[in-house]
């Protein structure tokens, strides 16, 4: 069973909502939180006077990092209120819930990073298309959004069981191949794509469907390496036939 997942915040504009998410995951049993193009952080300010307890540990424990070093380092989750509610798009779609999220993810052995974006207009699309897997609060129709703050309180407390019970829950796993191995099945896809001649406006679709598959299927190490060899010799054969 994996431990309880990082929470990272993408780009957050305003000091006290990172220490609003620190304490939410003080409050939830989480304890690693990444940030990247993090505001300044005064012990001072807004940021630890919001935190609670966490200022203590959480919050100047904090680690910033690369948002390319997230995706290579961890199986990741975007959280969005903005969905596709259909398969024709795949950016933002499929997506889950945070209570079906957790439980599947209490079977996956791989580190794991929900994240979190802007206050105003959260996380990017292209950001998004790096992402293994969507996850999205349901709320109203007439309102959907939730403010940063909210939506990390509210998905944490879905979580919480990974992170306050880890040690209770019934010891079951997947043996997932790693983030770097499956890194290299989708670049191979992708040279698969070109080798065949796929048209080079549908290859981000099909390179980004293709992400949302395997970041829904948790490969394992034995199921990576045959798709790997299976797409390089194609991409091989693709060759000699040109030769």
């Amino acid at each position: 069973m994996s431990s309880a997942p990082a929470v990272a915040v993408v780009d957050a504009q305003t000091p006290g909502n990172v220490g609003t998410i620190a304490r939410a995951m003080k409050n939830f049993g989480f304890s690693e939180l990444l940030l990247v193009d993090p505001p300044e952080l005064d012990r001072e300010g807004e940021a630890y006077g919001y935190a609670g307890q966490a200022r203590e540990d959480i919050l100047p424990n904090a680690t910033e990092i690369e948002f390319d070093d997230l995706v290579n380092e961890y199986h990741t989750v975007g959280l969005t209120a903005t969905t596709n509610k259909n398969a024709t798009k795949h950016v933002r779609y499929p997506f889950s819930t945070p209570d079906a999220l957790a439980e599947e993810l209490r079977t996956i052995d791989a580190p794991t990073c929900l994240v979190f974006g802007r206050e105003d207009n959260g996380l990017k699309n292209e950001e998004l298309a790096r992402l293994d897997e969507v996850c999205s609060i349901p709320a109203s129709e007439d309102y959907p959004v939730l403010n940063l703050g909210q939506a990390a309180t509210i998905t944490l407390y879905e979580f919480r069981e990974l992170a306050l019970s880890s040690t209770q829950l019934p010891d079951v796993e997947r043996d997932r191949a790693s983030e770097a191995e499956i890194e290299r099945l989708y670049s191979q896809f992708d040279e698969l794509l070109a080798g065949i001649g796929h048209p080079d406006e549908k290859r981000a679709k099909s390179g980004r469907m293709f992400r949302r598959l395997i970041g829904r299927a948790h490969p394992t190490d034995r199921e990576t390496v045959t798709l790997l060899g299976i797409f390089r010799r194609a991409a091989e054969e693709l060759t000699q036939d040109v030769d």
